[in-house]
């Protein structure tokens, strides 16, 4: 059966039907006086300039949304500027509020990429019509049986390729876009756009690597520190950043909107003694509740000499440098 979009099984459809009614929890943290609410962010997405996102709009604002974002976009299509700049933009206890599933993703894999990338910043997920609501037990088993039949869709159709190559290799067809072959200028910039989207999903998605820190150091800071701060902070698993693939990914962003202009700029001139610094003033930036001893570790990683000249660093060391970031009102 369809369901919204996606082919289900009907086990599955038992499954999401069943989880459905108790999918919904009340959206509150917990404050210092008591339960608070989680602010809801609404995305309304239509794919023609014919459509309306009206009826989206009063629904997400039915349901609490204390803001509400519009696009015009094509649902297959995952290069959305202003999806992007909510993604990068949600904080931890955010939630992303849709009226349906087909409104964010059109394919389970995009839906799947979405969310995990909402989970990575602590923020959540919830579909008005259907029954997915990340804060909730039961929102998160939904998802992970949508994650499973995705997974086996995917299995299914490895299979069906792998079986048409066979076929195709038996009766002596080459494979191969015919038009790349003849030429053809309407295939060539066919091919040239998707390799320019799949440049940029690429890119997106390492967004929460690299962003945030080229927005609040740039152009403050030359490439080589801001480049130094953030492979400092990457997961051992990630594969670090070049300079020239850092500026490449940053002009990509400028040309989308996505970041500031001012980022290209040349990096501003400053004392020598302000470089230290502008460096800790940016990694505390970005996380408000780093200990000194963290900022040592981080400061080492990134092989930054103390001003003694030391290669190790100590918490005093830091508190003194971080005390001078505020003097020259960096933090």
């Amino acid at each position: 059966m369809e369901t919204k979009g996606f082919l289900t099984s009907i086990a599955t459809a038992h499954t999401l039907a069943f989880v459905y009614k108790r999918s919904f929890t009340p959206d509150t943290r917990i404050c210092k006086k008591g339960p608070c609410p989680v602010p809801l962010i609404g995305y309304a997405r239509i794919s023609t300039e014919d459509q309306t996102a009206l009826p989206q709009v009063q629904e997400l604002r039915s349901a609490g949304c204390v803001e509400i974002v519009e696009e015009q976009a094509s649902g297959g299509s995952r290069t959305r500027p202003v999806l992007a700049r909510v993604l990068d933009q949600l904080r931890a206890g955010d939630t992303l509020v849709v009226v349906r599933i087909d409104r964010l993703a059109r394919s389970l894999s995009h839906l799947l990429e979405i969310i995990e990338r909402l989970e990575a910043k602590g923020a959540h997920f919830r579909s008005l019509q259907d029954p997915i609501d990340t804060a909730s037990p039961q929102g998160k088993f939904t998802l992970q049986v949508l994650g499973a039949a995705a997974e086996f869709e995917r299995a299914l159709i490895r299979e069906r390729t792998k079986a048409g190559l066979r076929s195709a290799k038996a009766e002596g067809r080459v494979g191969g876009n015919p038009g790349l072959k003849a030429g053809d200028p309407v295939a060539i910039r066919k091919a040239r756009a998707a390799r320019v989207e799949s440049h940029f999903q690429k890119l997106n998605a390492s967004a929460d690597q690299w962003v945030p820190e080229v927005r609040r150091l740039r152009p403050g800071l030359p490439w080589e520190d801001v480049l130094r701060v953030i492979n400092s902070g990457l997961p051992r698993e990630a594969q670090p950043w070049s300079l020239p693939r850092l500026i490449r990914a940053a002009k990509t962003f400028v040309r989308e909107g996505l970041l500031s202009e001012t980022i290209l700029s040349r990096a501003t001139a400053s004392d020598k003694d302000d470089r230290l610094p502008a460096i800790v003033a940016g990694i505390k930036g970005a996380d408000p509740k780093m200990t000194l001893q963290a900022l040592c570790t981080r400061l080492e990683a990134m092989r930054e000499r103390t001003p003694r000249g030391r290669s190790k660093w100590k918490p005093s060391s830091v508190r003194m440098i971080l005390e001078r970031a505020k003097k020259l009102e960096l933090l």
